[in-house]
């Protein structure tokens, strides 16, 4: 029984080495979630705008195809889940390719304040023009999530910092336009469409950040509209 009871105390006692030592070793973590075989309630929508057969019916390559859409753009859980969100970020995007070179079709953006920079929250969409003609974009960009909007109104640029870091959330703002407060237009190292959103800026891609920086100055006119999906 001594024999017995030494051994398996030598057995626990290896045992607990190991498993930590697996552990500093990179032991292999748990598996990402994997991809799911269930439909989603806009599997035809999302399926339609991949490209993929429409029948609303979950497949291996209809869940690849929309989980690699799901992580490109930030969405989580990346499982490929035709839910909500997802059909959401999709909706968005045909709806900003419809707009094509008229973005102010409706001339809500003011024509009489010479150049100024336009965003319209609705449609997540900004763009310069000078009168009536355009002079950039329109582009997509990403305002702020739900409880920190980006304010609307007509405002001017009062302050451009090309390396600014925030000193609230200690991040890099590069070609930061200051326009009310804190918000501001400045390049951010994510998705347009990464949901749920900034916390009051106007993230651009940095092509589009460093375009913003060479067409406008300080005292350009902005002007917000419109109210951000979600929100």
């Amino acid at each position: 029984m001594g024999d017995v009871r030494r051994r398996s105390a030598v057995a626990i006692g290896v045992t607990s080495l190991v498993a930590p030592l697996a552990l500093t070793l990179g032991a292999t973590p748990a598996q990402a979630a994997s991809c799911t075989a269930s439909k989603g309630p806009y599997q035809k929508q999302v399926e339609k705008f991949l490209g993929r057969p429409v029948d609303g019916k979950q497949s291996s390559a209809d869940c690849k195809a929309i989980r690699a859409f799901q992580t490109k753009h930030g969405i989580k859980p990346d499982i490929g889940y035709a839910g909500p969100v997802t059909w959401g970020v999709m909706n968005l995007m045909n709806k900003q390719k419809a707009v094509g070179k008229k973005p102010n079709k409706a001339g809500t953006c003011p024509t009489n304040k010479g150049r100024i920079a336009c965003v319209n929250l609705t449609l997540q969409l900004s763009w310069i023009q000078d009168g009536k003609k355009l002079v950039y974009g329109p582009v997509p960009v990403r305002t702020g999530r739900n409880g920190y909007e980006t304010r609307t109104g007509l405002k001017k640029v009062y302050w451009r910092n090309i390396d600014h870091v925030s000193t609230i959330y200690d991040v890099p703002m590069p070609y930061s336009q200051f326009f009310d407060g804190g918000q501001a237009f400045h390049s951010a190292g994510v998705s347009m469409w990464n949901p749920p959103g900034s916390h009051g800026c106007v993230n651009m891609t940095k092509a589009t950040a460093k375009k913003y920086w060479s067409l406008l100055k300080k005292g350009d006119d902005v002007y917000v509209y419109g109210r951000k999906p979600g929100t």
